[in-house]
């Protein structure tokens, strides 16, 4: 018995060492996230949520059927800005795959020149099928060449988000 209360009390103490370090390494990331500068747009983030990796959201979109939503927040890269208002940005998911934010309401706008700055958004993640009217416009927009824009002869696949707030690193 007396073997048995001290195997216990071992275990306790493992459980709480490895604990203890698990909430040791959540801080450390949390802090480094902190120590970095925002700009906020739109609604302010919540805290609370879990922000994913642009590979980590990959994985979410790749799951998603054209009609399925799913809110969530999640960093990444900006890759393009609506050149005309800022009213749109592309953001990199891998090498290839990027998705298209837009902002909720039309409520608030990207900086035109936050290419290639890290963005953390929160808000809703979709798939959905853009006509060929709207990418020409879209490719329009993005400042695309007319021989460019005459190139868009099909629908697009997309893998859209709307935005409730983004933070753009400083």
């Amino acid at each position: 018995m007396k073997y048995f209360v001290l195997t216990l009390g071992l275990l306790a103490l493992a459980t709480t060492s490895c604990t203890k370090k698990q909430e040791k390494q959540a801080d450390q990331e949390v802090a480094t996230v902190l120590a970095k500068e925002y700009e906020t747009f739109g609604q302010d983030l919540d805290a609370k949520q879990t922000v994913l990796s642009k590979e980590d959201m990959w994985k979410k979109y790749d799951h998603l059927k054209e009609g399925d939503t799913l809110h969530v927040a999640f960093t990444s890269t900006i890759k393009e800005v609506c050149q005309k208002k800022g009213c749109w940005m592309q953001v990199a998911l891998d090498q290839e795959k990027s998705s298209f934010v837009r902002f909720k309401d039309y409520g608030f706008f990207a900086p035109m020149n936050a290419a290639g700055h890290e963005v953390v958004m929160q808000g809703k993640a979709f798939v959905s099928v853009v006509s060929i009217d709207e990418l020409k416009h879209y490719a329009k927009d993005a400042g695309k060449s007319e021989a460019e824009i005459a190139a868009i002869t099909e629908p697009k696949v997309t893998y859209s988000f709307e935005a409730e707030g983004i933070a753009i690193v400083k």
